[in-house]
């Protein structure tokens, strides 16, 4: 069956008349999210306060990949925060390190503890291969991961670990490895028992992990 032309769905996105509708339009939208004019119109429905539309926006803009970043970063809402949430967890799941400076700032200061610990995964999951020379940039993301560390919520202290651990799945920088290590076993000792089992988990699995050569 034929998907109707963006402009045809742009359409039926303003004049949707009940939630069942803008979500139909929403799905038909998403199919379409190869063409570049999809995206702003994806990240518009981000802020329409419509949950399932939301989730299905967000299906399409990931989608779309890398292409969504650079419009993502700039439509970023400071107004309506749900948008906002909604668009730092799409960026956390693509894992463009064009997005490294707004996910450190959800990880280290955002309200809401669901978006916190999404950037830190987002942090976790970075692909560095987009970046000519990752170091100075892993270096800052593993400070804000040591910051982080002592929160007071135990979910982002978790949140960390899991951050930690994807991270050593693709690929350990050999400078900061050892500091990886260390942060690690420190979690060993957490107050909170289920941070201290994630973390003795990730430990054990350490034979799992590989190393990147220098400057990777």
């Amino acid at each position: 069956m034929d998907v109707p032309l963006l402009p045809t769905l742009q359409q039926r996105l303003k004049t949707a008349a009940s939630p069942a509708e803008l979500v139909q339009a929403v799905e038909a939208l998403a199919q379409r999210h190869e063409q570049a004019e999809a995206i702003p119109l994806l990240i518009e429905v981000l802020g329409y306060n419509n949950p399932q539309a939301a989730q299905v926006a967000m299906g399409g803009l990931l989608a779309a990949g890398r292409r969504a970043v650079p419009e993502l970063l700039a439509r970023l809402d400071g107004y309506n925060y749900g948008a906002r949430a909604y668009a730092i967890r799409v960026l956390a799941q693509i894992g463009d390190p064009q997005a490294l400076a707004v996910l450190e700032e959800a990880a280290r200061a955002d309200f809401a503890p669901s978006v916190r610990r999404a950037a830190l995964r987002g942090l976790g999951s970075m692909d560095w291969s987009a970046l000519a020379q990752p170091a100075a940039a892993q270096e800052g993301v593993f400070a804000t991961l040591a910051a982080v560390s002592r929160d007071g919520d135990w979910g982002i202290r978790y949140a960390v670990v899991v951050a930690l651990e994807l991270w050593r799945q693709r690929g350990v920088p050999p400078f900061l490895a050892p500091r990886m290590e260390a942060l690690l076993h420190r979690f060993t000792q957490d107050e909170d028992p289920v941070v201290q089992a994630r973390a003795q988990y990730s430990l054990h699995r350490s034979d799992k992990y590989v190393t990147m050569p220098n400057g990777a």
